[in-house]
This record gives structure tokens, C-alpha cells and sequence, in this order.
């Protein structure tokens, strides 16, 4: 069974968006072992310079490393990322376990989002989309797509 974690910066404070979570955390239990991990995000002032977020970004990265080895292919979710559908996701992840690679790791980043350093670490970089969405959102989206595709890729209907 496919072992996948999520690094996210931030914790979800929205009631809604950890009952969905929750949800489809449950949902998931079919198919892979999945953790959250949260790490703590960096206050943020409104007039930063790059270097200060630079180096804000590291220090996030500093504990977002702590929660990736050497076994984990990485996956980043960032907005420059490559441009997938859902049906693309199913076939990354069943070619990972196809050829071996049973250890995922997804990184969302705060609101300032990843350091280049993680970037760089990347096996694979990904977009939902050109839009914004909130970090915390964006977890929930995340686990509807890992559950999509484990759908698709068992051939089982997904009811809207």
C-alpha cells in the first residue's frame, strides 16, 4: 500500500475545511496510508523585502525537511508548476507504484509559499491551476484529487 504525506505550512483553523479532511482522510484509508504534517508558518509583515522573505521561506523549509527522506519521491504544489488533470494525476501515481516508488510527498506551502531550495528538491512540480487559492484550501483539494485518482485508477465511478 502507497504510504503519501502532506507537508503543509499553517494549521487549518475553518471548522469546514477539517471536516472535509477528515472526510476524505477516511475515504482514502481504501487505498493508501496518507499523514498530514503540519509545520508551523512564520509571522509575515506586510512590507517585506525578497531577501526577508527568502529567508522566511528557508526557515520553513528547515522544518518541512525534517518530514522528507530519502525513500519519498517529492512532489510540489506550486503555481508555476506543471498544468495537470485529474486523469494525469491517477497515471503519475499508479506509474509511482508501478515502478516502485511507494512513497509520496506532497509539500503545500504557506501563504508566501516554498522556499526554491524545496523547489529544487522537487522530483515533480505541479499545478492545480494559474489561480490563488488559500494553503489551507488547498490541502482539501489536494485529498479530493489523491481520492479522484485512486477512483479512476481502480475504475470505480466517483459520484458528484
Amino acid at each position: 500500500m502507497m504510504q503519501i504525506d502532506i507537508v503543509a505550512v499553517g494549521k487549518i483553523k475553518e471548522k469546514y475545511l477539517n471536516k472535509g479532511i477528515q472526510e476524505y482522510l477516511k475515504r482514502l484509508q481504501a487505498y493508501a496510508k496518507v499523514r498530514i504534517h503540519e509545520v508551523a508558518d512564520e509571522a509575515t509583515a506586510e512590507s517585506m523585502s525578497q531577501k526577508e522573505i527568502d529567508q522566511l521561506l528557508e526557515v520553513e523549509a528547515s522544518r518541512i525537511n525534517h518530514y522528507i527522506s530519502n525513500q519519498h519521491t517529492v512532489i510540489v504544489l506550486a503555481i508555476e508548476g506543471d498544468l495537470i488533470s485529474s486523469e494525469e494525476l491517477a497515471s503519475k501515481i499508479e506509474n509511482y507504484a508501478t515502478y516502485g516508488q511507494s512513497k509520496l510527498c506532497f509539500l503545500i506551502g504557506g501563504s508566501l509559499g516554498l522556499a526554491e531550495s524545496l523547489k529544487r528538491k522537487a522530483d515533480w512540480r505541479v499545478s492545480f491551476g494559474r489561480i490563488t487559492l488559500p494553503h489551507q484550501l488547498m490541502r482539501l483539494v489536494l485529498l479530493e484529487q489523491i481520492y479522484r485518482a485512486y477512483r479512476i485508477v481502480n475504475h470505480q465511478p466517483y459520484h458528484k
